[in-house]
Order: C-alpha cells, then structure tokens, then sequence
C-alpha cells in the first residue's frame, strides 16, 4: 500500500529547529518531505542547509509571482540545488510567466516538478472582494487549474474545500496546505481540513505545519498516523 505523502512545513528561520524537526518526524509509515519556505530560505544559512539535504523530499515554497524574464532569473539562480523536487509558482503571475518558469526548470534541473499555486488558504469568500476579485473564489480556483493543465504544471496546490472540482479539472498532483489534526487550532487559515478527508477528496499529498511542529513532535506523527489510519 503507498504510504501518504506529507510535507512537514518547517516554518522557522532556525537551522537547529528545522534539524529538530526532521529528526522528530522520521517515521517508516508516511512518505515525508520538507517544506522551505520565504522565512528560513531567506536566512543567511537557510539556502545552505537546505543544499546538504540528501536523503529527504525538498520542496521549496517560493509562491514565485513576477513578470516572465524576472522569475526566469529566479528559477535560474536556484541551478546550483540539485536537490529540489518541489518549487511553487503563483497563479497570478499568469500564462506566459508560468509556462516560461516550467520551461525554464526543465533545463537547469529535470528532477524540479513546478506546483501551481490557487487562492491561499488564509484568503476567504469575503476578504477575496477586498483585493478586486468579483468572481468566487471555486470559480477562480477552476480557472487557475485549467491554467495549471495549459502551462504544463506538474502539480497544483489548493485548498481542501476546492478538491472534489479540482480533481475533476487537473491530473496532476495536487497537494493540500490549511490541514488540521483533530481539535487543533485552525489559526489564521480560513478554508481548513483534515488530513482523511484531504486524502479521500483526491489530494496526493498534504503540506502540515503547526498542527505537527507545535508542541510535542512526536506525538503529533502518532496522532496524524492515527488519524489516517
């Protein structure tokens, strides 16, 4: 049986917490990666660390979002991390920037699977008004799947109250952020879910950060694996 895939999110600018953290969730029952985003890659030894890791999944959470020739640039700068398996891309950078990343990072590193990212999960129904955006937010999250498919995206990441339409849209993977375990704090997301019925509504893979990295790690692990099982 494939064992789920999930994305602990190291959402710390502290190499010896991250190091913490991927000891604390080694377990030969989940698939897990390592989720970097802006705030430890950023950090003067956070790029570093991240080029030692040999053994573990890396995604690289970027959420790149500029005109073409500038997130070409980025793509291009991250040549020298072989180990990247992951990078994400937002939507909103639109057609001609996401097919030119794509492109792009098939010829520095074959291996990088480029993940299209739709409406943040801490974005809701009546805060996506606010920013200019008439339509709803399921319609926008269509859209940017069939954008997905288009560009050729290998992934999507979306939230877990837009699966049971994306899944019918893109083909890809699709991997879910916003997930809680059981009586966890949803925090400043707004579209949240738990990890069964992520999996049930046809994600691939889950990107799991407070409700793991808070508190006793271990126990955490126990209490996701429970839960899936």
């Amino acid at each position: 049986m494939k064992k789920p895939k999930i994305f602990i999110a190291c959402d710390t600018n502290k190499v010896n917490e991250v190091k913490r953290i991927i000891n604390q969730t080694k377990t030969n029952k989940l698939d897990i990666g390592y989720k970097f985003g802006l705030e430890f890659f950023y950090t003067k030894d956070g790029r570093k660390f991240i080029s030692k890791i040999k053994k573990e999944k890396v995604f690289l959470d970027l959420k790149l979002n500029d005109i073409p020739a500038t997130c070409s640039a980025a793509v291009k700068s991250l040549g020298d991390l072989k180990n990247i398996d992951y990078l994400t891309l937002h939507a909103n950078a639109g057609e001609e920037t996401i097919k030119t990343v794509v492109k792009t990072a098939i010829k520095i590193n074959s291996k990088i699977k480029i993940l299209l990212v739709t409406i943040l999960t801490s974005i809701s129904s009546s805060s996506i008004k606010k920013i200019g955006y008439t339509k709803p937010i399921k319609e926008l999250v269509k859209k940017q799947a069939q954008l997905a498919n288009i560009c050729g995206c290998h992934g999507i990441v979306c939230a877990g109250t837009d699966l049971k339409f994306v899944k019918k849209i893109f083909k890809g993977e699709i991997v879910t952020p916003g997930i809680r375990l059981q009586k966890d704090s949803a925090g400043d997301q707004k579209r949240v879910m738990g990890p069964k019925e992520a999996f049930k509504n046809g994600s691939t893979a889950l990107v799991m950060g407070r409700s793991i990295i808070k508190g006793n790690i271990k126990n955490n692990i126990s209490r996701l694996i429970k839960e899936l099982s």
